[in-house]
């Protein structure tokens, strides 16, 4: 009879971007060295790559990061967001909605991060918690009995649990065979950082332009995350543009109030779509962030959706776990499911439903007249503020 050589960890993560890492060190918080969790990711190998993507951190996202210690301190709280919609050509830019940044009980609703600041701290705080990180991807994984057969790296573990955080095209998923409701938009995300003359005074501006949402989103240091979305064609252009030209065309639709623009950062482009998965669970699996849903990025809302989940699983594998119960058991699985469900799916068709009504320019009428009625509602501007906080 040949011996097992394989090696034992509870829980498996596929994916070392931020979910995966908060995931981990979320798991780590509930459950301290008790059971065994490694993060495996080939990235890990390699020194980070320039990335241009900034993340919108509601609330209830800041207080899961800084539960786990992992808050980073380059964070910076959106004081407002001012909303318009108009073309290009026009001169004046009328403000049909203002939302304030802060919650009923006074804490901002949403922080602004540079992905690579955020990866850096949880990377940071993963090594210093004892997280084990493996630079190497899951090739192979079945489920057997009452355990998970994986390879990576050329090894071979054995886990309970499989945790999928290895993005929208997630191998594991598809090894898992879970089928996926996904459809492409005709448009891309051109992402930078910008630094400008004018102080942006914490207040994300969000113009609804006719080839899509131009967003200008306030960091430190007086500089700005864009995410631009753009016809596919026209951002094809704008991404063949070199930096004085690109920084040209952002000026032309930020407007004057940023004062002069310039790059201080990497520059990148994303094309769009909408995703979600069949089922969120598999045999031993479970689905988190963009492996089960990407949305729409004209809210803001696809890595807190990520945290979501983070914090959902971490909690019921957790109860599972002191227990006594088997964390990778359909019953544990389930109970995710039940609890991802809803909120991912009615939140896509949200997103899906605002892309389609500020698409269509016969629609502008009727959309203006929307947020200028939502403007003068208090009450429902600061119930809009409560649900993006999460809280």
């Amino acid at each position: 009879m040949t011996a097992d050589t394989s090696q034992r960890i509870d829980i498996a993560i596929a994916g070392a971007g931020p979910t995966g890492l908060t995931l981990a060190l979320a798991l780590r918080r509930e459950l301290g060295p008790a059971l065994a969790v490694a993060v495996f990711d080939p990235s890990l190998a390699r020194p980070s790559a320039p990335d241009a993507r900034a993340s919108m951190i509601a609330a209830d996202g800041r207080r899961l990061m800084e539960s786990v210690g992992a808050w980073p301190a380059e964070a910076f709280p959106v004081a407002g967001l001012h909303v318009t919609d108009s073309r290009l050509e026009d001169v004046l830019r009328p403000t049909f909605l203002e939302l304030a940044g802060s919650t009923p009980d006074g804490e901002p609703f949403a922080h602004m991060i540079l992905d690579a600041d955020l990866r850096a701290r949880l990377r940071q705080r993963a090594e210093a918690d004892g997280v084990a990180l493996m630079p190497a991807a899951v090739t192979e994984h079945a489920a057997g009995a009452g355990a998970l057969r994986l390879v990576a790296g050329g090894r071979i573990f054995r886990a309970s649990l499989l945790i999928a955080a290895d993005g929208a095209a997630s191998p594991t998923r598809g090894r898992e065979r879970i089928a996926v409701h996904q459809f492409a938009y005709d448009q891309t995300a051109l992402v930078a950082t910008l630094a400008h003359e004018a102080p942006h005074g914490g207040v994300a501006v969000q113009h609804f332009l006719p080839g899509g949402p131009f967003a200008m989103l306030p960091l430190s240091k007086n500089r700005s995350s864009l995410v631009w979305s753009e016809r596919r064609d026209v951002a094809k252009r704008m991404a063949a543009l070199d930096d004085e030209a690109f920084v040209a065309e952002v000026a032309a639709r930020a407007g004057p109030e940023f004062g002069r623009i310039t790059l201080a950062g990497a520059r990148g482009a994303f094309p769009l779509r909408f995703l979600l998965a069949r089922s969120f669970v598999g045999q031993r699996v479970a689905l988190v962030g963009d492996a089960g849903h990407v949305v729409h990025p004209l809210a803001g809302q696809g890595f807190n959706l990520a945290l979501r989940d983070v914090a959902s699983l971490a909690g019921i594998v957790a109860g599972a776990a002191r227990r006594g119960e088997d964390v990778g058991s359909p019953a544990t699985l389930a109970a995710y499911e039940r609890a991802r469900r809803f909120e991912t799916a009615s939140l896509g068709a949200a997103t899906d439903g605002l892309y389609r009504l500020f698409g269509h320019e016969s629609a502008r009428g009727l959309r203006d007249v929307g947020m200028g009625l939502v403007d003068r509602a208090p009450g429902l501007k600061r119930r809009i503020v409560a649900a993006a906080s999460g809280l």
